[in-house]
């Protein structure tokens, strides 16, 4: 199926998102986050994704010191129990788990006593960032995350107010061989228009390596189908992607 198919039709009809094989970014365990708080939610939300052609979600629940103190094993504990309703429900889609981990001296503390970090792909460790204030630790966090044999995939960069106020710091960032994941729904302006117009110059730079739904219910859903409606989502399936390498 051409990649163009993806624009026929109405808007009636659900998209197939086939061609991004997996989605990487998404708050899909109950109850341990700021995510779906229902197995029930979290079913409803599987079923519709394997409808729109996902065929591998790897869920990424917050770690966030203080906020939502995850490990590895609640994570992983979480993720047997969904796959367990998914089997008995008949949901197809393959499921994994990593964790969305905000990046700031705990989590560095983390990776310098070598504590266990939860990664997807070629140990890709998805990272976020506070919103308003670039960290401290920011720019090398990629160095120490790479000595360590990780690779450090920068979560929903578009959604960060120190890029606006620094666009020169977005090239640096990519200069650090830093991937860059773009969540689908900001282009539709759900999060504001200069969060949709930080996402579209990220497209335009080919700085995205990476795209998700960051889905936490399922009004992101309903978002996603809009996104592809954008003049930019075709602009961003013709970058070279890596989501349908994992």
């Amino acid at each position: 199926m051409s990649i163009f198919s993806f624009f026929k039709g109405n808007r009636n009809q659900s998209p197939d998102l086939g061609y991004l094989h997996t989605d990487i970014h998404s708050h899909l365990i109950p109850a341990i986050d700021d995510g779906i708080q229902t197995m029930e939610e979290g079913l409803n939300i599987l079923r519709e994704m394997e409808t729109l052609g996902y065929k591998k979600v790897i869920t990424s629940p917050h770690t966030m010191w203080g906020t939502y103190d995850n490990t590895p094993q609640t994570i992983k504990s979480g993720l047997i129990k969904m796959q367990a309703a998914m089997d008995k429900e008949g949901i197809a889609i393959e499921l994994e788990s990593a964790s969305e981990y905000y990046l700031d001296e705990h989590f560095m503390a983390k990776v310098h006593s070598n504590e266990e970090l939860l990664t997807f792909g070629k140990n890709y460790i998805l990272v976020e960032t506070g919103f308003i204030n670039e960290p401290p630790e920011l720019k090398e966090a990629s160095f120490h995350l790479t000595m360590k044999g990780y690779k450090m995939v920068y979560a929903h960069p578009e959604r960060y107010l120190y890029l606006l106020e620094k666009p020169q710091l977005i090239e640096e960032l990519l200069d650090r061989d830093i991937i860059f994941q773009l969540n689908a729904v900001s282009l539709t302006g759900c999060y504001s228009k200069p969060v949709q117009k930080l996402a579209e110059r990220l497209i335009d730079m080919k700085a995205v390596k990476l795209v998700g739904t960051d889905c936490h219910n399922m009004g992101h859903i309903n978002l996603l189908k809009e996104a592809t409606l954008t003049k930019y989502w075709k602009k961003l399936l013709d970058l070279e992607l890596l989501n349908n390498q994992l």
